[in-house]
């Protein structure tokens, strides 16, 4: 089964509905009603609903690495620079994530975009 993608509140709307037209199961936080949820929160709300997290911001990334270091379970993470990545490119690398992954792969790792 392809991975699913839980979209933080600083994640571009165009990110997620590129990824939709390709295919790709996307919910975004403003969708889920958790638009103003605190980073963790959004974390463990992704975990709940057994979807990978992209991200564009560092301190969910950090929150990540804790997890890992203190080895608690987490529906994985990607993480993509603002400035780094193009929304293009950020949507072929998460769609190539998406269906090369499943859900059991993506647990308690980080990815980092551009691939």
């Amino acid at each position: 089964m392809p991975l699913s993608f839980y979209f933080d509140q600083h994640a571009p709307a165009a990110i997620a509905h590129g990824l939709r037209l390709r295919g790709v199961d996307v919910l975004t936080a403003y969708q889920d009603g958790r638009d103003r949820a605190n980073d963790e929160p959004l974390l463990l709300r992704a975990t709940a609903l057994g979807m990978a997290l992209f991200t564009q911001d560092e301190d969910l990334l950090a929150i990540a690495h804790r997890y890992q270091a203190e080895n608690r379970c987490f529906a994985g993470v990607v993480y993509a620079h603002q400035l780094r990545v193009s929304i293009g490119a950020c949507i072929a690398d998460l769609e190539l994530v998406a269906k090369a992954s499943s859900a059991e792969e993506m647990a308690n790792r980080v990815e980092f975009l551009p691939l």
